[in-house]
């Protein structure tokens, strides 16, 4: 059994890439992991402040909820970023989330594996491609890491549009089960 932390990064309760989070969350579930979700919609998260404490004391000197998910993301087996694609490239919570995990740089990390979730109003697939080089940028820092699956919901411009992709829900929960 895996630790799954599925990182919902949405602005938006109920969005389309926090439905393909909850389609990934049924998969693991249902292959016997551990998932949890936390969405960042109503978390209180400050910006990286770049004082570098962090890389001396594995702690944020900044005490909201981006150092509670930070410590979480360190000790989970799996970590699973769910974003909305705004202007071709991840949202800015979850870029404020991932610079606020600097300080699972220098610790013993436990995951391994990431997966990238993502929807988007544009149709076509690359639409995604700045959000996974954003990622692989991220991910890059972490030597253990590596990114093992992405979803590419496009076409889904407004609240519950992902839920006529079925390609996209079936690949997120089959991601799930799988990891």
């Amino acid at each position: 059994m895996k630790t799954v932390l599925i990182i919902s990064t949405s602005p938006r309760k109920g969005g389309n890439s926090e439905i393909l989070a909850d389609a990934f969350a049924k998969g693991a579930r249902e292959a016997g992991h551990q998932a949890e979700k936390i969405c960042l919609y109503d978390k209180s998260i400050s910006f990286c402040k770049g004082c570098l404490v962090c890389q001396k004391t594995q702690r944020c000197v900044i005490r909201d909820d981006a150092d509670v998910i930070a410590r979480k993301m360190k000790n989970a087996d799996v970590l699973v970023f769910a974003t909305p694609i705004y202007y071709y490239e991840m949202c800015g919570q979850m870029k404020t989330m991932l610079d606020r995990a600097n300080p699972l740089f220098p610790s013993d990390y436990a995951f391994r594996d990431i997966y990238l979730l993502a929807s988007a109003a544009e149709n076509e697939e690359s639409a995604v491609d700045g959000a996974v080089s954003g990622l692989n940028g991220w991910i890059a820092c972490f030597d253990k890491t590596s990114l093992k699956g992405v979803v590419r919901g496009v076409g889904a411009t407004n609240p519950g549009d992902i839920l006529r992709n079925a390609t996209a829900l079936e690949a997120a929960r089959r991601m799930g089960r799988n990891v």
